[in-house]
């Protein structure tokens, strides 16, 4: 037993012995970051298809001053980008972090951080200069994203610390669905809808990711990538990062992204994607127009339900008994 327990510290030991000589540079070449992150714009300018948004923060820049903004669109085009490159472009790299709060959905953003965290950090004054001696607005950037899930008590709580910090602080609220801020916060922002990115935009920015990354592909993956993503360039980089590792040294195909995306209705694949392809399938289908219109209908319900957290099980049996209902009309 003694034996044993030897031979395990002596294994244990080891390895340590070979970290301390690899010492920390290898440590940090380890290191992968996702393309996502890696790729993210790193000024205004690098954000792409958002023509009104960028055109209106670059006057706001030029002059060093910024309105409450709200942004709201589909997920994956550009919305928290934006303003991450505008407040980097502000402050620079030196101030950056002392002048941006960033909470998002993972944070707890109930009424008490309101109160507490973001009237705090909201209070604090700052000055006008940059450690580079460049001219800095004196104010800082509170950004929270997905604010479209923050309660209602926290809403109305956030508004009356817009109104008094006016002057230090300015606020970027990011959500999906604009019918879920509460009109008290809409009116006091400058509001910015992101469209979903055009096809050839996305393509143009994933050719110029293959390029860097030196991978191979075929004019038809890059399609399928486009295409799945729906508009979501950030579903589509991710995509692309996880064929690229899936497929070391070989052509990223068609067949490799659609199954990277699960573009396949079988058991184990979200609702949602079962959704999408059911509606391109219905529309296809020799349904009359009423027919159709009553199984789209539902299957807005649904989508919405799934949005919600509802059970995706139920959420589908429903579904597709008002499509049995509807497709037996026709026998």
């Amino acid at each position: 037993m003694q034996a044993f327990l030897k031979g395990a510290t002596a294994q244990s030991t080891k390895p340590q012995k070979d970290k301390a000589t690899a010492g920390p540079s290898t440590e940090k070449k380890a290191k992968a970051v996702p393309w996502v992150e890696k790729y993210r714009p790193k000024c205004v300018d690098e954000v792409a298809f958002q023509e009104e948004v960028v055109a209106v923060l670059k006057k706001s820049l030029e002059g060093a001053d910024l309105p409450n903004l709200l942004f709201y669109g589909p997920p994956g085009t550009g919305k928290t980008s934006t303003i991450l490159a505008a407040a980097r472009e502000l402050f620079g790299p030196e101030l950056y972090r002392q002048r941006v709060l960033e909470l998002n959905a993972s944070d707890e953003r109930g009424i008490q951080v309101v109160r507490e965290k973001v009237k705090n950090f909201a209070q604090l004054t700052v000055a006008g200069t940059r450690p580079d001696g460049k001219p800095c607005p004196p104010f800082k950037i509170i950004i929270l994203d997905e604010a479209d899930s923050m309660t209602a008590p926290a809403q109305a709580a956030l508004r009356r610390t817009m109104e008094k910090e006016s002057r230090t602080t300015r606020f970027c609220l990011i959500c999906n669905y604009i019918s879920r801020i509460i009109e008290p916060l809409t009116s006091r922002c400058s509001k910015f809808r992101f469209k979903p990115l055009a096809n050839q935009i996305q393509e143009e920015r994933l050719l110029d990711i293959c390029e860097k990354e030196n991978l191979k592909y075929t004019k038809e993956g890059i399609t399928a990538l486009v295409r799945v993503s729906e508009g979501d360039l950030r579903k589509a980089i991710t995509f692309l990062q996880s064929a690229a590792r899936l497929n070391v040294d070989k052509e990223i195909t068609e067949h490799a992204i659609i199954e990277i995306a699960g573009n396949v209705v079988d058991e184990g694949y979200a609702a949602t994607q079962i959704l999408s392809q059911l509606h391109e399938a219905i529309i296809e289908q020799d349904l009359s127009d009423k027919q159709k219109s009553a199984i789209t209908e539902k299957m807005a319900v649904v989508d919405k339900c799934l949005t919600d957290g509802a059970d995706e099980y139920l959420q589908m049996l429903s579904l597709c008994s008002v499509i049995m209902q509807q497709a037996s009309q026709n026998n």
